[in-house]
């Protein structure tokens, strides 16, 4: 059977191919690498089929596409039996084994989706590993950075960002400083999520004001089309005014400013995205509002981050004085 004509990409996106190593002539499958918006996306996809293939010794075009059913539920209980996966990998990777499936079938590369009659894992709030901080950790923490220079400024609006307004570190670091503006008579932030998706959130006054206090330490706040938080020399002078920070270094970030209020490792950039969403319905946000925030395109995915279930300061045990 002769195979239809692949979907015309257009020539920005043909540089942006991301090949399979072991998937380098099978063109549907290039195309429908090539057709995620994001890179990070791309390259979670491309792993993750790579994981399914060697697995399961899967090296031809021919032999992916004739998997069925049984060799997916062989390849989830390897995952979860023999290599000690967790539930949400394990989710994650059949996700993208789907999402190849779905693509092939459109275009009449493949017959069916094997992914679909597999069962996936349920993950339940205690699998995840993001901790979060307690209210008294979060205060401490926006007070570590100091006030007097560019990068305490920087670094404690940062902070208010992640905790008051639960964007992911990727988000924070893509921030222009046009991306603060006024909605309605609120401050608002405009920013990219993931996938490339564009969204706009108002947001807390204080984390609007500390934005602002580093803006006008900066001195960038009529560059409207630069990057907001920019990578420092010392405490003071940008490296590069057209810099952006790096996604790690707010983690690292993060990491250094839990050590100085003698938190024990563990805690990351994630942890202020946990504390947001933990806080905000703990304060009485309504689910919808919180997964609009948070970006989460399914409530349930939300409710992962929700630590409310496990805050020690309202242990029952507290309440039993004798």
């Amino acid at each position: 059977m002769t195979e239809p004509p692949l979907v015309p990409i257009p020539s920005a996106r043909l540089g942006q191919l991301v090949h399979l190593d072991v998937l380098a002539a099978i063109a549907e499958e290039d195309v429908w690498l090539a057709s995620q918006k994001s890179a990070r996306t791309r390259r979670a996809y491309k792993l993750d089929v790579a994981h399914f293939m060697k697995t399961l010794g899967i090296t031809t075009p021919d032999q992916l596409r004739q998997v069925d059913h049984r060799a997916v539920i062989a390849w989830e209980r390897i995952m979860r039996e023999e290599q000690g996966a967790a539930h949400s990998t394990v989710r994650r990777r059949l996700s993208a084994l789907s999402s190849l499936f779905k693509h092939l079938v459109r275009h009449g590369a493949a017959s069916r989706n094997p992914v679909v009659d597999v069962a996936r894992p349920n993950i339940n709030r205690e699998e995840g590993s993001t901790l979060a901080f307690s209210k008294a950790q979060a205060r401490k923490l926006l007070d570590v950075p100091a006030e007097d220079t560019l990068a305490g400024l920087r670094d404690r609006a940062i902070l208010s960002v992640g905790l008051q307004v639960g964007l992911r570190r990727a988000e924070i670091a893509a921030l222009t400083v046009g991306d603060l503006h006024q909605n309605r008579g609120f401050d608002a932030l405009r920013l990219t999520r993931k996938g490339g998706r564009r969204d706009a959130l108002a947001i807390h006054p204080q984390a609007a004001q500390r934005i602002r206090a580093y803006l006008d330490r900066a001195g960038h706040t009529a560059d409207h089309q630069g990057t907001l938080f920019r990578p420092l020399r010392g405490n003071s002078k940008p490296l590069d005014p057209g810099g952006r920070l790096d996604p790690d270094a707010i983690d690292r970030m993060v990491r250094k400013y839990a050590a100085a209020i003698d938190l024990p490792r563990g805690y990351s950039a994630h942890s202020m995205r946990a504390t947001f969403i933990t806080t905000a319905l703990e304060n009485g946000a309504q689910l919808e509002d919180v997964q609009k925030a948070a970006g989460h395109r399914d409530p349930s995915t939300t409710k992962l981050y929700d630590r409310r279930g496990y805050n020690p300061e309202k242990a029952a045990s507290f309440f039993a004085t004798y």
